[in-house]
């Protein structure tokens, strides 16, 4: 280590004080071994402008002005007044951190960060300056007056890299703004307890012996700040007994790298036991992303087999009782994440609670936390979860890695229920702006409530995201619960309850999800029924393939028939333009039954099928029989005419390729069909045709739509067929899709629906197609 020459220092500014010449070839930093040389050390707050390694060594050399100002520096003048304490206690080599390493080396600096905590350790004695202590006596109580950033105590007790510097010296001399002492860390040993969490026991002996647990360590952090991110971390190595190198520019990142070195070096689990930021609720890796987290830890301590195995033993087999502590004993690092014995407590879907060898306090139960399984991996979950069912130990990987995260924009349309006479608010973290809401790391939740004054019903909708997965879920209430809460109560309470399944909430979409292709887009629609109604309100989503959006829509529909309906998502592939402009009612669903006799063009998405004869032209609606075939009913043409309306449908020309042949090949990738010269029609992505498939939307629930064909003149180079092949490919616009036992909105509200108490009168329900248009 780089040491100050407390005699050659002093002399130096003797001499420049009194303007006598001064030999600049005199050193005052020499390199010492610290385990050999007794040396004083200084501790202290940076205030204002400090002076560095090269202005120390250079000082001799400078003009008398730059000379001057460097002297006239608070950084200076601390370090002179260090050096005659240090000499009036008889000590002639100090170290202070401003000036004895030269931070332009980086080799250098990361080996002092890594050495700190030892030379700390092995000085004789610690000077704490504190700058902001005026009075001749050490404060014995907080003071928010004088100290209202730092929880009413000095400064210094609010920085990060002074922790190491309270324990690690065995003499700690605490000196007032004017350099007088006012205690030392012995003497002041309960007052010091108090304010910084750390045992008496800790401050006097040190971490030798009976070193505390992991998260007990870290917890006198917890409320400690640095000028630099990374420190947070760098400053607890010595403390922890850990090194590792520096890499400034790397954020949070540092913290989460300690915890590594942490887990390779110890089998302490208490790094595990870190409490979820207020401000943080994203499940996510198992490693806290500061020290803040492990706020809650300071009684923390590990517990040995014997007692964690007393909590459980009548739980587990009792041949796997004498392998708890082998399985406790290691869990090595891997590129998939942290392999590790646990003990699991299920609950009814995905989630599990973890017990941990540790606990808060003698007589407490071991330590619990939530996990959740996603792709055969655990990530560590902000909520509690109600395990069901035996608990076991598992040999699992938690995932230190950060989960895949994206902010998530949610575009709401909602106009089907105001228009029904819903009214609606939004909930915590209330970031909609009009009828668009944004997602992020820090805020993964958001809930909307509505309620229907005439049936007195309430459901609340929540858009999340969990695991870089979007998902959406409807929670509705029985309108008979008195008293009714609310809407504060309401939504708060809503919000909870999401909240504490959003990985099941998402894992069911994404299930959905993974059955359709999203070539462009894709969309999901989900019906939940409102209870003790003959209603059924239906969610639909889509997310457009090159967007981060995804729309909304909510709608009302009537069922009459009380039927079941499953509450899960389905989704389909959306066919046309890749344009997340389109409103919904051009939205496309590409969820053709007949898969088998389909055929891929070269460079056409979508599938196509032979038209038997001919006869299916574009516009052509219809169903898919039991076999599978397309059976036409109707013809969209034919419908604007009878329709009477003024609207532009002319079918568009696509020429597939500039070569005489196209090929065609089926779904096992085999070449079967070669098309002459094909010319492709499809219908247009317009107003006028969005509006004519609304205005049919009622008559023409659930049936099939031809949207393209490929018709080619024979191939005069086979002249033997002398046939004219044409092909067609069908999808279902999405305002003709519906439960097919939904019935007519526009029937009456019954008695039963409105709490019978319609006095006789009849409420009918808007028609739910005339609100789409």
């Amino acid at each position: 280590m780089r040491l100050i020459n407390v005699k050659a220092f002093l002399q130096r500014e003797s001499l420049i004080k009194e303007r006598k010449r001064v030999d600049r070839r005199a050193k005052v930093l020499d390199f010492s071994d610290d385990e050999a040389t007794e040396y004083a050390i200084l501790s202290h707050r940076w205030v204002g402008q400090e002076v560095d390694y090269d202005e120390i060594v250079e000082l001799a050399k400078m003009a008398v002005e730059e000379r001057d100002e460097i002297r006239q520096r608070d950084g200076y003048q601390k370090i002179i007044q260090s050096c005659e304490q240090a000499q009036k206690d008889g000590y002639e080599r100090l170290w202070v951190d401003t000036c004895c390493i030269d931070k332009r080396s980086s080799a250098e600096l990361s080996e002092a960060i890594n050495s700190m905590y030892r030379w700390y350790e092995n000085a004789q004695v610690c000077y704490a300056y504190l700058h902001d202590v005026p009075g001749s006596s050490f404060p014995t109580a907080s003071d928010n007056e004088r100290y209202p950033d730092f929880s009413g105590w000095p400064e210094w007790f609010s920085r990060g890299w002074t922790l190491q510097e309270l324990i690690a010296p065995n003499d700690v001399q605490f000196l007032n703004k004017n350099w007088q002492s006012i205690g030392d860390k012995r003497t002041l040993a309960p007052t010091l307890a108090a304010i910084t969490g750390v045992s008496e026991h800790i401050l006097i002996h040190g971490l030798g012996g009976n070193r505390p647990c992991v998260a007990q360590i870290v917890s006198w952090a917890a409320h400690r700040k640095t000028t630099r991110v990374e420190d947070r971390a760098y400053s607890l190595m010595g403390l922890l007994d850990v090194n590792m190198p520096m890499l400034y520019g790397e954020g949070k990142k540092a913290f989460r790298r300690l915890q590594l070195e942490i887990i390779r070096a110890s089998n302490d689990q208490s790094i595990f036991a870190w409490s979820y930021d207020t401000f943080n609720q994203q499940t996510g890796s198992i490693l806290a992303d500061d020290p803040h987290c492990f706020r809650d830890c300071g009684r923390m301590e590990l517990m040995d087999s014997d007692e964690f195995i007393r909590h459980f033993k009548e739980d587990i087999p009792e041949e796997e009782l004498d392998s708890v502590e082998d399985r406790l004993s290691t869990f090595p690092i891997t590129n998939r994440g942290i392999h590790i014995w646990m003990l699991l407590h299920p609950d009814r879907g995905t989630c599990f609670r973890a017990r941990l060898p540790c606990r808060v306090g003698p007589w407490e139960p071991p330590v619990t936390i939530a996990l959740v399984l996603w792709e055969s991996n655990y990530y560590r979950c902000p909520y509690d979860v109600f395990p069901e069912g035996p608990q076991r130990f598992h040999q699992v990987y938690l995932r230190y890695q950060d989960p895949p995260h994206r902010d998530a924009t949610f575009e709401i349309d909602d106009s089907a229920l105001t228009e029904n006479g819903f009214t609606s608010r939004a909930a915590p973290p209330m970031k909609f702006s009009g009828d668009t809401l944004t997602l992020t790391n820090t805020e993964p939740l958001c809930i909307k409530a509505y309620f229907d004054s005439l049936t007195n019903h309430r459901f609340a909708v929540g858009l999340g995201q969990c695991l870089g997965k979007d998902w959406i879920r409807v929670i509705s209430d029985e309108p008979s619960i008195i008293p009714r809460p609310s809407w504060q109560d309401y939504t708060k309470y809503k919000f909870s309850e999401m909240l504490l399944s959003t990985s099941r909430h998402a894992q069911h979409m994404d299930k959905a999800h993974s059955g359709a292709a999203k070539r462009y887009g894709r969309i999901s629609i989900m019906q939940t029924r409102l209870p003790q109604t003959t209603r059924i309100l239906q969610i639909s989503s889509v997310m457009w393939k090159s967007s981060r959006i995804c729309g909304v829509k909510l709608e009302v529909f009537h069922d009459p028939s009380y039927g079941d309906v499953s509450s899960e998502w389905t989704a389909f592939d959306v066919e046309g333009t890749d344009d997340p402009g389109r409103d919904w009612r051009g939205l496309m669903i590409h969820n053709q039954p007949r898969e088998y006799g389909c055929y891929e063009i070269d460079g056409m998405p979508g599938k196509f099928s032979v038209a038997p004869d001919g006869s299916i032209k574009l516009g052509d609606h219809g169903h898919f029989t039991d076999s599978k075939e397309f059976c036409c009913e109707g013809d969209l043409f034919v419908d604007l005419k009878l329709l009477s309306l003024v609207a532009d449908i002319t079918p568009r020309q696509h020429k597939l390729s500039s070569e005489s042949h196209v090929t065609a090949w089926n779904r096992a990738g085999h070449r079967l069909l070669d098309l002459y010269q094909p010319l492709m029609l499809s219908l247009p992505s317009n107003d006028d045709l969005k509006s004519l498939l609304t205005s049919l939307s009622t008559r023409l629930t659930n049936k099939y739509l031809v949207t393209r064909i490929i018709q080619c003149p024979p191939d005069p180079f086979k002249p033997i067929s002398g046939i004219a092949l044409r092909l067609y490919s069908v999808a279902k616009p999405f305002n003709w899709h519906r439960n097919e036992s939904v019935g007519s909105v526009s029937e009456e509200r019954s008695g039963d629906e409105l709490g019978g108490e319609t006095n006789g009168d009849q409420v009918k329900v808007n028609d739910i197609d005339e609100v789409k248009s």
